[in-house]
């Protein structure tokens, strides 16, 4: 080997030592940067004429699991997804309220039931009838709040179906112009590492909203589909649609066509939890608005039903006819059962007992439909109207089964039923966010080590204090040359 040689091996020994110490500097700095994932330099021997050459730079490598990667962003779409409808129980829960806290839907119909008790007791007071009056008013306004409750959840959700979807598709194009510059600047020779981390954490922002696995294409470039097998990206950018909608009612469906649902390039698509898009937020809020508060404003709905029947019924206030409202009412008139939907946020007690309204609170002890008052001691009325409170028979609506139940009777079985879903939510939730931690500390294992970064770091320092004392000894011996 001459001397050339071997100085030519030595200033490739320096150049890939100092490159190394680059990324490791690199690594260490990023060390606790959330998504950067660590750099290897790829060396390889270089040969000349058959002859060793020295050391080259194969170029940098990303140090990534893909594999786990792709099973930590599906377990981030699912703990995302399973968050969403724990918080919808928990706030439908808390809404009913606990049967032990002033004010739940519980307590109120205690109140009535113990009002019109006492308002029989002594049916000449009129403070004792207006009471019981109000109680009925406190039950209606409760009934009222939760039902509109239920709809902001709904028109919450609806807003943040469309964040959602302009958030994928401009992440979406975000990736697809990262994956064009990433092979331009590999196809110069330039470091396209740092892009990567971007395109990475672009593809995590989208993954838990829908989840998703990637597929490598040519040239460093990523595709990207759903689990449920939509194309988001393969080459360009596929595009969501979804249309907002500025307010909610009950009866408002996407299958009326009230509401929106998702289109992928023009075309409609499944917008279920179990659809294309579904495991997400994005199908979390699908299915709050859709399925989840629907499903709540039924049992709600069915509660209310059951309330005005039980007063409309002519066998307990003879005043009235069939079909006539009692002392609850839809919206001030009768109820129709073809018209149940949302009848939670329309219901309210008679005007003719409310002297908010004009009416007169000796109606409750004499008869909705009473023309004239009766006998102040005759407390007949009361009893029938506090009797039916307590009857126990099996609700028209709202699958509550075919148990009898008294109105708090059926009032405790929304509860429970509201408190056992959440249960069974916090349950998945639970697994979910175990499993999501757990990939994401096997993902961050593959992270930036600083002790190993240091060991790297010592033996980058020797092999460049080997490279510089080999220049420095052909550089004494080319002195010895040239001093004959």
């Amino acid at each position: 080997m001459s001397m050339s040689s071997a100085l030519n091996n030595a200033v490739s020994g320096l150049t890939a030592s100092s490159r190394m110490a680059e990324i490791i500097s690199s690594n260490t700095a990023n060390a606790m940067t959330e998504g950067y994932a660590r750099r290897e330099l790829s060396l390889s021997s270089e040969t000349l004429g058959g002859d060793g050459g020295g050391v080259r730079i194969l170029g940098v490598n990303r140090v990534v699991n893909e594999s786990l990667l792709q099973d930590r962003r599906i377990a981030d779409a699912e703990a995302a997804n399973t968050t969403a409808r724990t918080d919808f129980y928990s706030r439908f829960e808390s809404a009913l309220g606990d049967p032990e806290t002033q004010g739940s839907l519980s307590s109120l119909m205690s109140e009535l039931e113990g009002s019109l008790i006492e308002a029989a007791s002594m049916p000449d007071s009129t403070a004792r009838l207006t009471t019981a009056v109000n109680a009925a008013g406190n039950v209606a306004d409760k009934l009222n709040t939760i039902a509109d409750d239920l709809q902001q959840v709904r028109l919450d959700a609806d807003h943040s179906i469309a964040d959602q979807v302009s958030t994928l598709n401009d992440t979406l194009q975000k990736i697809e112009v990262l994956n064009r510059t990433i092979t331009s600047e590999i196809s110069v020779g330039n470091d396209a590492a740092g892009l990567m981390d971007q395109r990475q954490a672009l593809v995590d922002r989208i993954a838990e909203i829908v989840p998703v696995r990637t597929v490598a294409r040519d040239n460093n470039q990523i595709a990207l589909y759903t689990t449920g097998g939509a194309i988001l990206l393969d080459g360009s950018a596929s595009e969501v649609g979804f249309t907002q909608s500025g307010v909610m009612n009950a009866d408002m469906t996407i299958e009326s066509g009230a509401l929106s649902g998702l289109t992928l390039n023009g075309h409609p698509i499944s917008s279920s939890d179990d659809g294309a898009f579904g495991g997400g937020t994005l199908g979390a809020a699908f299915a709050v608005r859709d399925e989840l508060a629907p499903a709540a404003q039924e049992q709600l709905d069915a509660v209310a039903r059951n309330l005005i029947e039980r007063f409309a019924d002519p066998s307990v206030d003879s005043t009235l006819a069939s079909g006539d409202a009692g002392l609850f009412t839809d919206g001030g008139g009768a109820f129709d059962p073809a018209n149940e939907t949302g009848l939670a946020g329309r219901i309210q007690i008679n005007a003719i007992v409310d002297p908010a309204q004009g009416g007169e609170v000796w109606h409750l002890r004499d008869g909705i439909g009473a023309t004239s008052e009766g006998a102040v001691g005759d407390a007949s009325l009361l009893n029938a109207l506090s009797g039916a409170l307590s009857e126990a028979f099996t609700p028209a609506s709202g699958g509550f089964g075919s148990a009898l139940r008294s109105a708090s009777g059926l009032v405790a079985d929304l509860l429970s039923s509201a408190s056992a879903k959440r249960q069974s939510s916090e349950l998945d939730q639970s697994y979910a966010v175990a499993r999501q931690e757990t990939l994401t500390e096997l993902t961050l294992a593959d992270g930036v080590d600083t002790d190993y970064e240091m060991q790297m770091l010592l033996k980058v320092q020797q092999a460049y204090a080997a490279n510089a004392k080999v220049i420095t000894a052909i550089d004494e011996m080319m002195q010895r040359v040239l001093e004959m």
